[in-house]
Parts: structure tokens; sequence; C-alpha cells
């Protein structure tokens, strides 16, 4: 290859010198002149030509033949050997790609399955029923008040659905010349808790009240600031409940109704021997005389209804003395310390028949 270099530059002298040589329209003289100087040159580069032949060495035919073989076969078949490996390693890079597009495509289709799957569980926990609640806590205002006691347990649904809820305006009570209530109440022993709610004053047995043709026995009285229930419009500004039994688990509520003027020697009793702590138990050793809570005239208004707290319990008998008993401001103000407010509002009394005495 470097031999052919070397004679291609040979030829392309040769044919400028002779470019150089061609006459052109001159005088004689000049002609000759020139002439003469082509002569010289070409001479001249003449003379250098032979100092290049030596080198260039023909080829033994063989080799020739052999040389002009290799060359025609190897140069294509090297050329089609490098464009099929390199098709090869496209088509495996393209294989490659594809299996992972399809990787992908099948962990995207999983995981909107697993997604599709959690989204309609957690449709489904929505849709159902909220579980019952058990709570135990409640109170006469704020959340846990009694527009939500219903809510807070499920066994206190009646706070919501009853329809013989107390307390009641006392309205339009037909007048009737209904039984007296026969008291059988004693000196006794009695203890003192403060539970929360308000002050409750468990008692001993054998004291009893009898309405009805039925004997109920007092279990405990606790007091309310207002009173919960109303006579005709009128609130009062306390109220004791005497909560009795009767052997069939009836209960049987007497409420007496408290405005302010002298002072009650039961009330100042049980004020004597409050806790320090709530739901502590005070048990004194001294007794307690029930009939000091009671007015001298015991004609009373009555009605079907529930507890006032929860879990408002229907089929209670409501006893309300017409006649309210007195208790001095500082008794009352000694209370209002404690619970300034805990009464339940009042309800509706849905038809439901009131009687009064004569």
């Amino acid at each position: 290859m470097r031999h052919l270099s070397v004679l291609t530059a040979c030829l392309i002298a040769i044919a400028t010198a002779a470019q150089a040589s061609e006459p052109t329209h001159t005088s004689g003289h000049e002609a000759a002149k020139a002439s003469a100087e082509a002569s010289s040159s070409a001479g001249a580069k003449a003379s250098a030509i032979p100092s290049i032949k030596p080198n260039i060495v023909p080829p033994k035919e063989g080799a020739a033949a052999s040389a002009s073989s290799g060359v025609s076969a190897s140069v294509p078949g090297s050329s089609e050997e490098g464009e099929s490996e390199l098709q090869a390693r496209i088509a495996k890079r393209i294989a490659e790609m594809r299996e992972q597009q399809k990787a992908r495509a099948a962990a995207a289709a999983k995981a909107k399955k697993l997604a599709d799957a959690r989204r309609r569980e957690a449709e489904r926990v929505a849709a159902l029923p909220p579980p019952p609640a058990h709570g135990t806590h409640w109170t006469y205002e704020g959340v846990d008040g009694p527009a939500n006691w219903s809510k807070i347990n499920v066994d206190w649904a009646a706070c919501s659905t009853g329809n013989r809820q107390s307390p009641i305006d006392i309205r339009d009570g037909m007048k009737v010349d209904l039984e007296a209530i026969s008291f059988d109440y004693k000196p006794t022993n009695f203890n003192v808790i403060d539970n929360g709610h308000t002050v409750q004053v468990n008692v001993g047995g054998g004291n009893y009240i009898t309405v009805g043709n039925r004997t109920y026995e007092l279990v405990q009285f606790h007091f309310h600031r207002p009173s919960e229930e109303r006579v005709n419009g009128k609130s009062y500004e306390m109220v004791v409940h005497m909560v009795h039994k009767d052997p069939e688990g009836k209960l049987a509520v007497l409420a007496v109704l408290l405005e302010r003027g002298r002072a009650m020697q039961a009330m100042q009793t049980v004020w004597n021997n409050l806790p320090l702590e709530k739901n502590d138990t005070v048990t004194p050793n001294v007794v307690l005389d029930l009939n000091e809570i009671l007015p001298p005239k015991r004609e009373y208004y009555t009605y079907m209804g529930s507890l006032t707290t929860p879990p408002c319990t229907e089929g209670v008998l409501w006893l309300v003395l017409k006649t309210p008993m007195q208790a001095s401001p500082a008794q009352m103000a000694i209370f209002a310390r404690l619970y300034p407010l805990n009464a339940r509002p009042i309800q509706q009394a849905a038809g439901r028949v009131i009687k009064e005495s004569n």
C-alpha cells in the first residue's frame, strides 16, 4: 500500500510536467527557449523517477492472487459478521427491555389490585354500624351530657328512645281522691357518698312506704339542683329524691321539693358527714330521722316515668309531694358549691296520665 502511494505521487509529478511543456503562442526565440527549459526540466524530473523504481518490487503471481483474494473475501465477511453481531445485541437488549416492561406492568397491576382490595375493605368497614358502646362516664353538661347519654352506652338507649322518661313538667293533673301514702320511717343508720353526680345517702333497712297495695323499702336518697320536676312550669331550688324498691325490684321515687327558708335538721346531719373526696364513703355513728325530710301535708302528684340518670330505666312510679319543704340558704349554698347544676332537662310528657290529690 505504501508503494502505491509513491507511484501515485510520481504519476502526478509527470502529469504536471507534461502540462507545463505544452506550446504557447510566443515568438520563435521564446518558444525555443521555453522548449529548451522544458526539456531540461523534464530531464531533471525524469532523472528523479528511476530512484523510486528499485523500491517497487512486483509481487509474485501466486502471492498477488492470494492477497487479492484475501482482501476481496475477508473485508465483506468481516463487515457482515459485525453487522450480525450488532443486530443480535440490539435484539437481546430489546428483549430485556420488553421483559423489564412486562415486570413493571405486572408489579403495577399487583399494586393496583392490592390497593383496590384495601379500598373495598375500608368501604366495607365504614359501612358497618359502630360497635356497641359500653361507656360508664356521663355528666350533666357537654359531650357526655343528657343529649348524648344514649350514645355512651348501648344499655342506655332508653335515655333517647323511651316515651315515659322523667322528669316532666307536671301540668293538667286529674284531681282525684288518691290513696294516702303510708310512711313507716324511723331513725336509721346511714352513710354518705359523693358519687361524682350528687351527694347520696344510703340508709339502713326497715323504712317503708305503702301505696297502691304495694310496699316499697327505702334504699337511698339524693339531691338535685335545681329541682328536676316542674309544677305548672315552676322550678324549685332543690329537690330530694327518695328511692324505694319492692320485693319484685319495682321502683317508686318520692320527690320532696325544697325552697329557701328554715334550716332542715336532716340535711344538716348529712352535710356534717360529707366525705372529703369523691367516691369516698363516710359512715357516722349517729342516726338520721327520715321523717324530718317530709312535710306535714303529704298530698301528691303521681305518674309513671323513669330514672332521671342513666340507664334511664322506665316503669318507675313517681310520687311528687305537693307541699315543699324548706332548707336554709346556707345549707343550699353548701350543695351548690359541690354541684351547681345536676338536673336532667324536662322530658316530653308524651300523653301520659298524671293524677293529683284533691
